[in-house]
């Protein structure tokens, strides 16, 4: 339905994003990860037209849409990661106006507007202002004003940052249901790998402007398949022991946070006795410890060397 090819955006000779290619089937949900600064925001700004392509192509069923925006904005919603809200208007009145933009007026407009409050769940508070909404509350209008032209894509750049676990968990089944009952399609970007893992089929890990791996949650987990995570609980932590436990043969990652160490190893190495006979050596005791199959955190920390929220 939609794809990138090659795509890479310069800005004054520095290169934010370089030869992106991705694709969207029509009805997917799919997750677009990476650090902060890793050109995801830059990558949905080129697919929305905000902004061009230094090179590269992207097609919606085949056709160029970089020259002819107008194909691809009538079907596509986008919900930014800054507000983009009127304060002193009500939730009605900023829909209303965003409604007029995409030049719709009349019955058709109202019963727009009361399907989207209704969706994000704020219809009995639409008469209010939003400078008195929550945080949560004015993220759930953006995605309304977003949902008014009834997008088949939808383009979501961390819609959850800073809200309450309640309109968080609202928000997600939002999501979900209009990926599952409607059939939008859903391109969906976050800082929180909890959230891709319950929306996504298929996920783009990006680093540096590039797209570094891609795949079912499957494919991406099958890459640590060769490896265990192990987390150990200790009496007391020391550094030493830290950077010895490094050294083992097989350890590709030791890190510790507060009483617990977490390793990742190849898989069959001799990672347990060896552990227990630095930890005998160093006069710490192991309270208990435990492998744990991979997950697409480990998955990302592996080929970024950043955990997710870095």
């Amino acid at each position: 339905m939609l794809e990138t090819i090659n795509v890479s955006k310069s800005f004054k000779g520095k290169k934010a994003v370089q030869d992106v290619s991705l694709y969207l089937d029509n009805g997917e949900s799919v997750g677009l990860i990476g650090p902060n600064g890793a050109g995801k925001s830059t990558t949905i700004s080129m697919i929305s037209t905000l902004i061009k392509p230094t090179s590269g192509e992207i097609k919606l069923n085949g056709a160029n849409t970089i020259n002819k925006p107008e194909k691809i904005r009538k079907i596509l919603g986008v919900v930014p990661q800054e507000l983009a809200l009127y304060q002193e208007l009500s939730a009605y009145e900023n829909l209303k106006f965003f409604g007029s933009i995409y030049k719709m007026k009349g019955n058709d407009l109202e019963k727009r507007i009361q399907r989207a409050l209704e969706i994000v769940g704020l219809a009995d508070r639409q008469k209010d202002l939003v400078k008195t909404f929550s945080g949560g509350m004015k993220r759930r209008v953006n995605i309304a004003a977003a949902l008014l032209h009834r997008p088949q894509i939808l383009i979501l750049d961390e819609p959850t940052v800073g809200i309450d676990p309640q309109s968080r968990n609202h928000i997600l089944e939002t999501v979900r249901a209009l990926n599952e009952k409607d059939g939008t399609t859903i391109l969906y970007t976050s800082h929180y790998m909890e959230e891709v893992e319950q929306l996504c089929d298929r996920l783009y890990i990006m680093d540096y402007g590039e797209v570094i791996a891609a795949g079912t949650k499957a494919e991406l987990l099958s890459i640590l398949q060769a490896e265990d995570t192990v987390k150990a609980e200790l009496s007391k932590m020391d550094e030493a022991f830290i950077q010895q436990v490094k050294t083992i043969d097989g350890v590709r990652k030791a890190e510790a946070s507060h009483l617990q160490l977490k390793i990742i190893a190849k898989k069959g190495s001799n990672l347990i006795s060896e552990l227990v006979h630095l930890a005998d050596q160093h006069q710490l005791q192991i309270i208990n410890f435990h492998t744990e199959t991979p997950s697409l955190e480990d998955v990302f920390l592996h080929l970024t060397g950043r955990t997710l929220r870095d």
